[in-house]
């Protein structure tokens, strides 16, 4: 007998959860507010508005299928199953935090509020749930799959990290990092930054876009399917024992960006999700490279 679909609907807590969790009641959220100037009304509406889309997506669902719900913070205690259809729905952002605990599962991207996210990731209205379901569970049915491109970075002890968009490697506080930074192909430069950035084609539009357009950059940032990163040191500061001539490039797939701890602490963190952090020592060697996952979006 075989089993019907299972569709995972992946959502986060709205800013208006997290009031009341942190203020009690919606009285004392709105007195909170009230005294910043503020006012409740704005945050009621956009919650209501994602738990809208967050119900009409799981009506959509056919009753003979089989479902789950996972919030954002919960993701790292699901249990993902091969045969699994997620359906993400949020912001851009969330799609890149499910990412690394998926193995291929096609992923739809739903916009819980369209005209506050550019829409990169989260592409689809709740209306078009049924057909898009439809097409994710009959491959060659007409849906396409997008793959896009991962990081990963893997330390000398196995600790490793994947992201969709960037991993970070610095101070967990952002103050100065000291490290031996070896790009593929050259000898290394000692550095003493803000940290470094290690992106993707899909990162390209983030993070990484905010270093490269802030140093008006000329190299050329990858696209979300090719199987190369960029990387971006931020503010190398010289001195005579660290240089600042390594400070951004690229990697295509098999080669690697080698960074060297020379702090006591630094940690590596992917998609700004900082408490799912490697934790490297002085002298330990972390590898930054393209990961063998892939995210599959349904387009």
């Amino acid at each position: 007998m075989t089993l019907a679909p299972r569709v995972v609907l992946v959502h986060r807590n709205t800013e208006y959860h997290e009031l009341l969790a942190r203020h009690g009641t919606r009285g004392q959220a709105a007195f909170f507010l009230a005294g910043r100037g503020r006012a409740l009304d704005e945050v009621e509406q956009r919650h209501r508005q994602a738990e809208a889309a967050l119900t009409e997506v799981a009506a959509a669902v056919p009753l003979d299928w089989r479902r789950a719900k996972v919030e954002r913070g919960d993701l790292d205690r699901f249990l993902f199953t091969p045969q699994d259809l997620v359906a993400v729905v949020g912001q851009d952002g969330l799609v890149a935090n499910v990412a690394k605990y998926l193995t291929g599962q096609p992923v739809i991207g739903i916009d819980a509020e369209p005209g506050r996210n550019p829409g990169v990731l989260v592409r689809h209205r709740p209306g078009d749930t049924a057909e898009l379901l439809r097409l994710a569970a009959a491959p060659g049915a007409g849906g396409a799959l997008e793959e896009r491109t991962m990081v990963e970075a893997v330390a000398d002890d196995t600790q490793r990290l994947l992201a969709l968009n960037e991993i970070y490697l610095g101070q967990r506080g952002h103050q100065t990092a000291r490290y031996r930074l070896a790009p593929p192909g050259t000898a290394g430069e000692a550095q003493a930054s803000s940290g470094v950035l290690v992106g993707t084609g899909t990162g390209a539009t983030g993070w990484c876009r905010s270093a490269w357009l802030e140093r008006r950059s000329t190299l050329a940032l990858p696209a979300p399917a090719a199987p190369e990163l960029a990387w971006f040191v931020r503010e190398a500061w010289p001195s005579p024992v660290t240089g600042t001539t390594l400070v951004e490039g690229s990697c295509a797939a098999g080669e690697e960006l080698a960074l060297t701890v020379e702090s006591d602490h630094l940690v590596a963190f992917g998609d700004g999700v900082e408490s799912d952090a490697l934790q490297l020592t002085w002298g330990q060697t972390v590898r930054l490279r393209v990961a063998g996952e892939r995210l599959r979006m349904l387009v």
